[in-house]
């Protein structure tokens, strides 16, 4: 073997389908795009949704609901989640220690919430607290500080 007698293997190729080259081709004509319809000129893309001209579903299913660009999300932190980490030997839980923990990003608000018990005194820095968690920490002797 060598360079003159390269070839594809077997089966690898195919011929060109040359289209439009007169009736005697077999692909003149219509060249293949059969008979009228958008499908069959030049310059067509479908459209995304384009269902043929019968109303697209995007059309026939109603609107409902709306979003509130003035809606603030907080990432929920609660009780139970401090006691364990309070266990471990840590008191004071600002966002910093929040980030840290992997709790949270660094762009999100907190806010703790009430579900479990608090037996420490915790001093907790948040941008939010539901009443039973403001409850539950001062019970226990420690500081809700709302940022």
């Amino acid at each position: 073997m060598n360079l003159s007698n390269l070839q594809p293997a077997t089966g690898s190729t195919r011929n060109v389908k040359r289209v439009g080259r007169g009736t005697g081709s077999g692909r003149g004509g219509t060249s293949t795009r059969g008979h009228n319809g958008a499908k069959s000129r030049s310059g067509y893309s479908k459209k995304s949704g384009f269902e043929g001209g019968q109303m697209p579903l995007q059309r026939r299913v109603p609107k409902f609901g709306f979003k509130n660009i003035n809606r603030v999300e907080y990432k929920a932190v609660n009780l139970d989640v401090l006691a364990a980490l309070a266990e471990n030997g840590a008191t004071t839980f600002d966002v910093a220690y929040f980030v840290n923990a992997g709790l949270a990003s660094k762009t999100a608000k907190i806010k703790v919430l009430g579900r479990g018990e608090v037996t420490q005194a915790l001093e907790v820095h948040a941008h939010a607290f539901s009443k039973s968690a403001i409850e539950a920490i001062e019970k226990a002797g420690g500081k809700a500080v709302t940022l």
